[in-house]
């Protein structure tokens, strides 16, 4: 183990690098790209509910603010009524929709219908979100594969 002597002067100085004061942002950038990564990927798995065959048609994806989980109603081919994941009365559903969203929501309301389940329930499910109060009500469909 060596040292080396200078004597203080000029000369000593000369052969020391100064300090860097620079903050160095390579690691923060890093960060931020995997998080903004995560956030894409886990911005259409939002709007889930209970699995269900959706109809197929030629609208493109939902666009949703990845802040907000959006509330998604859906109605099974035999009838059973989920909010999110919890099955509730098709005549309960709207002070449920309340309970759980309040007055002043302003974001649509996702309804998600099996494509074996008869109109008339996904028009009453819609009806009963109406007389709640809520009129922003959007349907959920897959895209259909391009052949």
């Amino acid at each position: 183990m060596g040292m080396i002597l200078g004597s203080g002067g000029k000369a000593g100085r000369r052969g020391r690098r100064a300090l860097n004061a620079e903050i160095n942002v390579t690691p923060f950038v890093d960060v931020m790209l995997v998080l903004l990564i995560v956030f894409m990927i886990t911005a259409p798995l939002l709007v889930r509910g209970e699995d269900v065959n959706l109809p197929k048609t030629r609208s493109g994806p939902i666009q949703t603010d990845p802040n907000d989980a959006p509330l998604a109603i859906t109605v099974k081919a035999n009838g059973d009524v989920f909010i999110q994941q919890t099955q509730v009365d098709i005549d309960n559903l709207g002070p449920q929709v309340q309970a759980i969203i309040g007055e002043g929501y302003d974001k649509p309301i996702y309804v998600r219908g099996d494509e074996a389940t008869p109109y008339g329930d996904v028009l009453n499910v819609m009806a009963e979100i109406k007389a709640a109060g809520y009129t922003r009500v959007a349907l959920v469909t897959e895209q259909k594969k391009k052949k």
